[in-house]
């Protein structure tokens, strides 16, 4: 009804009530109730009479009450936490700021100033707000899209995406959908897509499709030096409660569960299997064998102090 009154400078009462849906009793309940949240709604009695906002009433840009206000400003602190642009939230979070009510604004800043975080910090890599909303409406309305995209070398490349859908991961932006360049299903980083423009052509999305879960066995799969191949003496519940889908495949298998992964350093490795408590049987490479036990002697030196 609001909306509707600031785009009519008068609106009778009936077409008000068709427009809604609803009764004029329930229009009148409506104009009643805008008045106590301090919105002037004048209303001309009569059978030609109707409803408009006061001559010269500017409405104010933010409206919310003290739990939305402090749900808003706190999504806004913990998205700064996880990652996301920190200018965007910096500047939309002194917005909000500015137009709450004095007392509660107080309030808010002491939430603010006070609340602490066991979660690091994580540096966000902002993307472009163009691209990010241009994909996900083509990844709504299921419209290929056309994008000049970045390698990590710096290499630009030109092609069509079939977006599947947006996963934002550890301060980062992804997009999944088919590659028509490749041929197959991709994951980029939104940040490095350097223009996306959604064109005519509509698609189909495969059944049983799962962007976050494709996201995370992606990055699970970006090569390094080493290829790890370890059984773990547990259940595949308590391996996934314990090692991230972006880190490691977990099958089950013979004996527990069998864990693929990639590492740069195998002294790492040797690291988190020994953390990680359950017995381990290590398939593959030797040079791993080598890390355990080098670490193994580093605690027994340790302990012999």
């Amino acid at each position: 009804m609001l909306e509707l009154l600031q785009a009519h400078h008068r609106i009778g009462g009936a077409e008000l009530a068709e427009r809604l849906g609803v009764d004029e009793r329930t229009v009148r309940r409506y104009a009643a109730r805008l008045e106590e949240l301090g919105i002037p709604v004048v209303a001309d009695r009569g059978r030609y009479g109707g409803y408009g906002l006061m001559p010269g009433y500017k409405l104010p840009p933010l409206m919310l009450s003290d739990d939305e206000a402090t749900a808003v400003v706190l999504g806004l602190i913990a998205g700064r936490r996880l990652g996301l642009p920190g200018d965007s939230t910096e500047t939309a979070l002194a917005k909000v700021q500015r137009v709450l009510p004095t007392a509660l604004r107080e309030r808010v800043q002491a939430l603010q100033e006070t609340l602490g975080f066991t979660l690091a910090a994580r540096d966000g890599t902002a993307p472009g707000t163009a691209a990010l909303l241009t994909l996900a409406a083509a990844a709504r309305d299921q419209r290929r899209v056309h994008l000049r995209y970045r390698s990590w070398q710096g290499g630009e490349s030109t092609r069509d995406l079939d977006p599947y859908g947006l996963v934002f991961h550890s301060g980062r932006w992804y997009v999944t959908g088919h590659d028509h360049h490749s041929g197959e299903v991709r994951t980029f980083r939104v940040d490095r897509v350097l223009s996306a423009e959604a064109g005519e052509e509509t698609y189909e999305v495969p059944d049983g499709v799962d962007p976050v879960q494709h996201v995370t066995r992606s990055l699970a799969e970006v090569p390094y030096r080493h290829e790890v191949e370890v059984v773990l003496e547990t259940t595949l519940d308590q391996a996934r409660r314990r090692i991230p889908a972006s880190t490691a495949t977990l099958t089950e298998t013979d004996g527990g569960v069998l864990m693929l992964t990639r590492a740069e350093r195998l002294d790492g490795m040797a690291h988190m299997l020994a953390g990680l408590g359950w017995p381990f049987t290590i398939r593959r490479p030797e040079a791993l064998r080598s890390a355990v036990r080098d670490f193994s002697d580093h605690l027994r030196a340790q302990a012999n102090r």
